[in-house]
């Protein structure tokens, strides 16, 4: 690892823990050549797992993406970083479990909304406007009150 001021490759890590539920290994390091201290973050990769977009692309998955995805949605909205992170997280741990190697889009944006109509009505909203390529008032109103009428 080098570090991020002096550039060294020498460094002792200080403290390890785990965060996210176990799917990360924080680690608290500390330069040899300067005593800078730093921290660095370790995940496992989700390798090879493709997206089938709606028009049969196949395009690989990011966690970027769908992390800004939600934090769009959550703009200006009163969800915290770490809420938007866990959902994140949530998300991918389903999809890693229950497919290998493609998934189609339709899964991951269905499973987005049901996590952002559980923190964040006016987010899901906002994410489902999108989604489903609202192109009129009513299509805003038809959501609303479906999702009024459900439990």
């Amino acid at each position: 690892m080098r570090c991020p001021k002096c550039a060294c490759q020498e460094d002792k890590v200080i403290d390890s823990r785990s965060s996210r539920e176990g799917a990360v290994i924080r680690r608290r390091r500390e330069c040899a050549g300067c005593t800078h201290r730093f921290t660095t973050y370790e995940e496992v990769e989700q390798e090879g797992l493709f997206v089938i977009k709606r028009d049969g692309r196949r395009e690989e998955f990011s966690r970027d993406k769908l992390l800004h995805g939600i934090q769009r949605a959550c703009q200006k909205r009163p969800v915290s970083p770490e809420a938007i992170k866990t959902v994140v997280d949530r998300i991918i741990s389903e999809i890693g479990e229950k497919y290998d190697s493609e998934v189609p889009g339709v899964v991951i944006g269905e499973r987005v909304m049901e996590e952002l109509r559980n923190i964040d009505e006016v987010a899901y909203i906002r994410f489902a406007s999108v989604y489903r390529r609202f192109q009129e008032a009513t299509d805003f109103v038809q959501a609303i009150q479906k999702m009024e009428d459900a439990p």
